[in-house]
C-alpha cells in the first residue's frame, strides 16, 4: 500500500542561537520519587537537549515527565514516581533553546493549503463531514498493517452489538490489530456475548433481555474464575467467536486494567492502578497508530502516555491517534488534556467500526 506519511523537518541547529546555546543542566535526585526544583516536564511534542555540545532527541517521550540523563548520556523520560536517589534529573522551564532544552512545536511538513481567516464549521463536531477521514483511515491501517504497530483502545460499547463484534474479530484476525487496551467490562461482555449470546443480559442482535439476563455477566465472571484464567475458559467452553477469542487465536496481546466499579474482575484484570498504569505504558511505547472508542478515561490516559512522534528505525515518524465517541464532550476532554493532535470523529462506535472493516474490505478488493 503506497502512502506519504508526513515528513519530519529537524531543527536547524546550526544557527548561532542554537550553537551558542549552553548544555543542559541537571540535577541529583535526593529522595526516592521526588524531583528536583526546577525540573523539565515533557510534552507531547518532539524535544531535545544539550549534552556536551550535541543536540539529542529524547526518543520515548510522553507527557508530563521528568528526563534523566542515564549511563552514556542516554535521555530516558520517565514518571516522577519512578525516580531513583542518584538520578541525574534535567532542570530547566524555557524551551527555546535558552537551558539546552528545545521543543519542536511544528515538527511535521503537511501538505496543507492555506485557508482563509474565517469559515464556518472549521472544527469537528457532530456536522462535520468525516468521508475523507474514514478514507485515509482506512489507507493508513493497510500501511501500518505490514509497516507500524496499531493499538486499539475500546469501551464495552463495542461488545454490544453482534456486528461490531464480527467487524472487530474480522479486524484482529485480518491483522489490523497488534494490540489492544481496555478495561475488565470490555472482556467480560465479550465473553458473555460469545457464551450466553448477551451483553449485560440483552441479546447482542435484537436487544431483547433474556429472564435473569441481569446475572450473565456475573455468572460468566464466575465461570472463567473456576477455569482459572481467560485462555483456559476459552478452551474449556470452546469458544470460537468475539474480540476476546480472536485475540487469543491470532496471539494479539491485551491489557485489561481495573476500576473502582467492576463486577469480579475476570483473572487477569490488573487491579492495582499504577500497575496498570505501566502495564499500558509497555504496550503503546512503540504504537504508531492508536484508535480510542468510546472510553473516556482510557482515552485520556492513553493520550497522556503518547507524543505525535515516534522514531523507528532511527527515522523520526508521526504517532496518529484517532479518538472515536458519540459525545463531542468526551472527545473534547482529550484534546483538553493536552493531546492536541489527536483527530476526532464524532460517531456511534459500534458503526465506526462496522464502516472501517467494511472500508478495508473493499480497499483490498480494489
Amino acid at each position: 500500500m503506497s502512502i506519504q506519511l508526513p515528513q519530519f523537518i529537524e531543527p536547524d541547529f546550526s544557527t548561532d542561537h542554537f550553537r551558542n546555546a549552553p548544555d543542559v543542566s541537571w540535577k541529583v535526585v535526593e529522595k526516592n520519587c521526588v524531583a528536583p526544583d526546577q525540573y523539565h516536564a515533557t510534552s507531547i511534542f518532539p524535544e531535545y537537549y544539550k549534552l556536551n555540545g550535541k543536540w539529542v532527541l529524547a526518543e520515548e517521550s510522553r507527557m508530563d515527565c521528568c528526563v534523566v540523563i542515564g549511563e552514556e548520556e542516554r535521555l530516558k523520560v520517565i514518571e516522577l514516581r519512578h525516580l531513583k536517589i542518584g538520578d541525574r534529573v534535567i532542570v530547566g522551564r524555557t524551551e527555546n533553546g535558552d537551558d539546552g532544552i528545545y521543543l519542536h512545536e511544528v515538527p511535521f511538513m503537511e501538505d496543507k493549503k492555506k485557508g482563509e481567516s474565517f469559515s464556518f464549521r472549521s472544527g469537528r463536531s457532530r456536522e462535520t463531514a468525516f468521508s475523507k477521514d474514514y478514507d485515509s483511515l482506512y489507507q493508513l491501517l493497510e500501511y501500518e498493517k505490514e509497516n507500524g504497530k496499531i493499538v486499539w483502545v475500546m469501551g464495552p460499547a463495542c461488545a454490544f452489538d453482534a456486528d461490531a463484534r464480527s467487524a472487530m474479530s474480522n479486524l484482529i484476525q485480518r491483522g489490523y490489530v497488534h494490540g489492544i487496551l481496555a478495561g475488565n467490562a470490555l472482556a467480560t461482555h465479550d465473553l458473555e456475548a460469545s457464551y450466553f449470546g448477551t451483553a449485560l443480559g440483552q441479546h447482542i442482535y435484537t436487544q431483547i433481555s433474556h429472564p435473569f439476563g441481569h446475572y450473565h455477566h456475573l455468572d460468566l465472571i464466575n465461570e472463567v474464575c473456576k477455569s482459572g484464567s481467560i485462555d483456559q475458559f476459552i478452551r474449556d467452553h470452546q469458544i470460537d467467536n468475539g474480540i476476546i477469542y480472536s485475540c487469543w487465536k491470532k496471539k494479539v496481546p491485551y491489557v485489561l486494567t481495573g476500576s473502582i466499579r467492576d463486577d469480579g474482575p475476570l483473572p487477569g484484570v490488573i487491579a492495582n492502578n499504577y500497575e496498570g498504569q505501566s502495564a499500558m505504558r509497555e504496550m503503546i511505547k512503540d504504537a504508531t497508530t492508536v484508535i480510542c472508542m468510546a472510553t473516556q478515561l482510557h482515552t485520556i490516559a492513553v493520550g497522556n502516555m503518547t507524543p505525535c512522534f515516534r522514531v523507528v528505525n532511527g527515522t523520526v515518524r508521526p504517532l496518529f491517534i484517532y479518538s472515536i465517541d458519540i459525545s463531542e464532550f468526551a472527545l473534547n476532554k482529550l484534546s483538553d488534556r493536552g493531546s492536541l493532535t489527536a483527530k476526532s470523529i464524532v460517531a456511534n462506535v459500534q458503526d465506526f467500526v462496522v464502516m472501517v472493516d467494511k472500508g478495508l474490505q473493499r480497499l483490498t478488493q480494489a
